[in-house]
């Protein structure tokens, strides 16, 4: 490991002494993908010179408890020099794991009801405004691209967009089942019903990222329309495409132009063919084996929320929290990080 960290070092000092020269920017791409790889190094390089910092504390320390006066405050120094160079071990582990190149990527959601009939519309609602509130919390932009209602206020189906670096690395563990138990406000029994929605998070890729065929996209267009079949729109504005190999279909209807709903399409589709392309590609490097945690399949059921109760339970690393307002009101980062920490520690044990 440290001669990796040796040569990150070498690579970054190099990549420093590059981006003060006066042609650096001559060639803009060439600067920005530098200055990407320059600033996904400096987080590894700042942590290993505190790692030799401590190194070096505990060798001073060593060295002077030769002397019996200093010998008391030295133990002191060297045990908290030998602590720190611990944690930063662990963290260096973590760093050098391999990244998702997708984790720096926005996202592009997809929110659908389940089981449950109304009330799983209505559910897929709620889950549209914990995302939407969590996005807010974290200062990243949301557009919606496809929002079908029902007439109560539920989601048939919603399919939007956040934008913000980083958006990938914390919701792609949001893909799955969710889960509602609550009394349903069509209910007049007070009987508390189960119902789900379903969530995909994609990393939003661009046209120039996978390779798509005109002659494989059949382009549909209609009048954008709201709850109940109500049109919202007098022109044929709303967009949809079809890819023929795969049957992959996508829409959007919220833009008011043709063509800037057939942008947001072509994204999406291209998000859709790349998830495909990944999922084989991990199923030939794995063998079929996939991580404890990872990004969820769409039809495992990865959390259950329980309104009489008051709780929301993570299934995959069994983490229950008794303040469901909270999260529905996209609170998510404790869910979050603990997701994260069980799959960095899932891929440290497989790297082992």
């Amino acid at each position: 490991m440290l001669e990796k960290l040796q040569a990150l070092c070498s690579r970054y000092e190099e990549l420093c002494a590059k981006s003060e020269q006066p042609d650096f920017y001559a060639d803009p791409k060439k600067a920005a993908r530098l200055i990407k790889e320059k600033n996904d190094l400096e987080p590894i390089v700042l942590t290993y010179q505190d790692y030799r910092k401590a190194l070096q504390d505990m060798e001073e320390a060593q060295e002077l408890m030769a002397d019996p006066e200093m010998k008391v405050l030295c133990q002191e120094t060297y045990a908290q020099a030998k602590q720190r160079r611990e944690e930063l071990h662990d963290k260096l582990q973590i760093l050098l794991l391999p990244r998702d190149p997708n984790d720096d990527k926005s996202v592009i959601v997809e929110i659908r009801g389940g089981v449950g009939g109304e009330e799983s519309a209505l559910f897929a609602h709620s889950l549209f405004r914990m995302y939407a509130m969590y996005a807010a919390k974290m200062g990243w932009k949301l557009e919606l691209m496809n929002y079908n209602e029902t007439e109560l206020g539920g989601v048939k189906e919603a399919d939007f967009v956040i934008e913000g670096r980083g958006a990938y690395s914390r919701l792609k563990y949001e893909s799955g089942v969710h889960r509602v138990q609550r009394v349903p406000e069509t209910e007049s029994g007070g009987r508390v019903h189960t119902s789900t929605a379903t969530v995909a998070v994609l990393p939003q890729m661009e046209e120039v990222d996978v390779q798509i065929n005109p002659a494989d996209i059949e382009m549909q267009v209609y009048r954008a329309s709201g709850a109940g079949g109500q049109h919202v729109n007098k022109t044929s504005s709303a967009v949809r495409l079809i890819h023929k190999p795969t049957g992959i279909v996508v829409a959007c209807q919220e833009e008011r132009s043709q063509v800037q709903n057939r942008e947001k399409c072509m994204r999406m589709l291209a998000s859709k063919l790349y998830e495909i392309e990944q999922s084989k590609l991990d199923e030939t490097i794995t063998g079929m084996r996939r991580s404890q945690v990872g990004t969820g399949m769409r039809n495992e059921r990865i959390r259950t929320y329980n309104f009489p109760q008051g709780r929301v339970t993570d299934h995959r690393v069994n983490l229950t929290l008794y303040r469901i307002d909270a999260v529905m009101d996209g609170d998510l980062d404790e869910i979050i990080n603990a997701l994260a920490t069980a799959d960095q520690a899932e891929k440290l044990k497989n790297a082992k």
